[in-house]
């Protein structure tokens, strides 16, 4: 499972201040988010804590699994090979992080990882997909009192993602709108939940213009990629 900009948007625009101990990555494939989660948090001082990155993807797994040993962060980040739905855990976390399936309705990719990776059926079974509800449902009864979830779906999502999320009690406390250029609508949104309601902020990332990268995307980003 490759890089992408979704991925490294959510691991740059997710509010971290370093008291964040624990935190989980669901749908971790490469490792990217919980990797730039670990580094922003020794970036910020913090050496107490644990990111957590699970995968229902086999190969992925142990592909974290490598990168994280890898990393100078080995000793505080781990992966399992486990659906969320069968993550039986009696852990708290202080940030839940998600890039979900999202393609209900598109083509299928080329190959079953793939597809695995890209599509979510909203009636599938248990240990069968992830959507945005199996989030939304995990984290209602696994985040801290203070814990936010945060997730990255396509902006025509928008309004049934912040409905059912408040079914569960949960209530955006920023989104981040991301358009590719200045003149296009938004493509994705990132949203962080916290529960109870709360004051929310909203901002907008536009990735390029005339071309190039924004100085707002490089800014965003800069720490994490090496740009030519």
């Amino acid at each position: 499972m490759k890089v992408n900009t979704d991925g490294v948007l959510l691991g740059a625009v997710t509010d971290i201040d370093g008291s964040e101990k624990n935190i989980l990555d669901v749908g971790t494939g490469t490792g990217t988010i919980a990797l730039m989660l670990a580094q922003r948090l020794s970036d910020c001082g913090s050496a107490d804590f644990h990111v957590t990155g699970i995968d229902i993807d086999g190969p992925s797994a142990m592909e974290a699994s490598a990168n994280f040993s890898a990393s100078p962060w080995a000793e505080r980040i781990s992966a399992r090979q486990v659906p969320l739905q069968q993550y039986d855990s009696a852990e708290s976390f202080d940030l839940i992080v998600s890039n979900p399936p999202y393609f209900d309705n598109s083509l299928q990719a080329a190959g079953e990882r793939r597809n695995a990776a890209r599509h979510t059926e909203v009636d599938a079974g248990e240990g069968d997909s992830l959507s945005y509800r199996e989030l939304i449902i995990f984290a209602e009864k696994h985040l801290s009192a203070s814990g936010r979830l945060a997730v990255i779906l396509p902006s025509d999502q928008e309004k049934a993602l912040l409905r059912f999320a408040r079914s569960y009690s949960l209530h955006p406390v920023r989104i981040t709108r991301i358009r590719t250029t200045p003149r296009k609508q938004p493509s994705r949104i990132i949203v962080q939940f916290g529960r109870g309601l709360q004051e929310s902020t909203e901002d907008m990332v536009t990735i390029q213009d005339g071309g190039s990268y924004t100085e707002q995307y490089l800014s965003i980003t800069h720490d994490f990629y090496l740009f030519s």
